[in-house]
């Protein structure tokens, strides 16, 4: 339900329980806010958008040798590949798409319910939903906004996990009591481009919005400091209402919403320096190689190069030479363990590797089961927490309806179905429908099998075949015993 703003004590009770006590309610946000943008646990939700974007620390790796002095420094004529084989992010999109890939379906009694939630749970939220699938993974958690657009119409925005810093009101993380999102904003100072950090705290009456300076949050007159989560259109102009609970919905990868980077992120660069120290290694040339010198008539080390490169010849004396000291590059030593890291990376991963021996030939239902088990058992903890999260995203929708005067579905029983996509034997799985006939009711049989797309439909269509199947028998043996009895009528 709507309730008029009023100020709660929730926000003083953060402030007093702080151990800043006597701080202002800005202090009190400012310096968290402040505190949590360099903390280990936003560190790790924006290092897993960045390697999911391809923005690996091999691009930053420098070739390095022992100087003079006993330490590391930088060798500026090594070859220096950096080859990125973005393991991660295939793992991120394999788990989104096995458990997001295809639509979400809604299972209930009351049509005229199921028809609402259609309207409103469109293709557009279906694309919104598989990016939170996205963002869940890289930051263990990430939120979806739930407010009206300018039209009036129900929407959802979608907010990553490094953005938006939450005050739970409980151990389990399942209430909010107040949440601040920190976003940069590219604006123009004169004829100068510069970068602000704009912050939008989110209380239980609305969204206060300010600039964060250092630990100094001021009140943001550009954009607006105050606005209210609903408008209406009461007896004496708008009026400034808020949700009976908080519009800002968490759909987390796990419990302990931890990013799916920390998992695999050693093995991620493991893969990448492996395939750039061999690419390294193989590039090796006489310009690059180690070059033993035998009575060298020349000044230093520096011109002999040169002279190599450019004339690709040596001047020595007499009795001098030069000789090459390789070292040859195994390539079957550096694909054992690459083989080693991507295999070690899926499963800590917990995906699967579709190339597995287990598909070879026709594999049957219990091998690809086998080889699923992993995905499958960590998309069953993601599904617990995003119907959780649905859970509270369908109050909304149903305080929607009431209010747009569609009806009152709060007691209604609905189960969101999440239609996880799995490669399957047809073959077998169609044999198994065809036993079932006579076991199980047509529309289990129909809705099991693997060429139905819409069991309801295809109820429908079975139906009309078999009446038109009837109609047609009724057609050809009526008549016939029409005849007949013409016939007998005539003797």
């Amino acid at each position: 339900m709507l309730f008029l703003n009023t100020e709660t004590a929730r926000i003083n009770r953060l402030i007093e329980d702080g151990a800043g006590r006597g701080l202002t309610e800005l202090e009190f946000f400012g310096r968290e806010i402040a505190a949590w943008k360099g903390s280990p646990e936003r560190t790790a939700q924006i290092m897993g958008d960045r390697y999911y974007s391809g923005k690996h620390d091999i691009l930053d790796r420098k070739r390095t040798a022992i100087g003079p002095n006993g330490k590391l420094q930088v060798v500026e004529n090594l070859p220096n590949n950096k080859v990125l084989d973005n393991q991660y992010a295939k793992m991120v999109d394999q788990k989104t798409n096995y458990l997001l890939g295809k639509a979400i379906t809604f299972d209930c009694e009351n049509e005229n319910y199921l028809s609402l939630l259609k309207k409103r749970f469109t293709a557009s939220f279906q694309r919104t939903l598989k990016y939170l699938g996205e963002d869940a993974l890289n930051g263990g958690l990430c939120w979806l906004f739930v407010y009206y657009d300018e039209k009036g119409a129900l929407a959802f925005r979608r907010f990553p996990a490094y953005q938006v810093l939450p005050f739970w009101a409980d151990d389990d993380h399942t209430k909010l009591d107040a949440a601040a999102r920190l976003y940069l904003q590219e604006v123009w100072d004169g004829t100068t481009k510069k970068m602000v950090e704009r912050v939008e705290l989110f209380k239980p009456d609305g969204i206060y919005r300010y600039i964060l300076a250092g630990s100094t949050l001021t009140p943001d007159t550009e954009l607006g400091i105050y606005s209210p989560y609903v408008t209406v259109q009461g007896e004496h102009g708008p009026e400034e209402r808020a949700w009976d609970r908080f519009p800002l919905i968490p759909f987390k990868y796990s419990k302990k919403e931890i990013p799916l980077i920390t998992r695999v992120k050693s093995l991620q660069d493991g893969i990448n320096t492996i395939l750039s120290d061999f690419q390294n290694g193989m590039e090796q040339t006489p310009q690059n190689t180690i070059l033993i010198l035998k009575n060298y008539d020349g000044e230093n080390l520096g011109e002999f190069r040169h002279n190599l490169t450019t004339y690709s010849a040596v001047k020595v004396r007499d009795d001098g030479g030069v000789e090459t000291l390789t070292v040859e590059v195994n390539a079957e030593n550096y694909k054992s363990i690459l083989d080693l890291l991507k295999k070690a990376l899926i499963e800590n991963a917990r995906g699967f590797d579709a190339k597995d021996d287990r598909m070879g030939g026709s594999p049957n239902q219990m091998n690809i089961q086998s080889m699923y088990s992993d995905i499958d058992l960590d998309a069953n903890g993601m599904e617990t927490e995003f119907q959780a999260a649905f859970e509270q995203l369908l109050w909304f929708v149903n305080q929607d309806m009431i209010t747009k005067g569609e009806g009152n579905f709060e007691d209604e029983t609905v189960t969101v179905i999440f239609n996880r996509d799995m490669i399957f034997n047809e073959s077998e799985a169609i044999e198994n429908c065809s036993k079932s006939v006579g076991i199980l009711s047509d529309e289990t049989i129909v809705g099991q099998h693997p060429w139905t797309a819409n069991v309801e439909k295809e109820l429908n269509r079975l139906r009309k075949e078999k009446d038109e199947a009837a109609a047609d028998y009724n057609n050809v043996f009526g008549n016939q015993t029409e005849n007949q009895s013409g016939e007998g009528g005539a003797e």
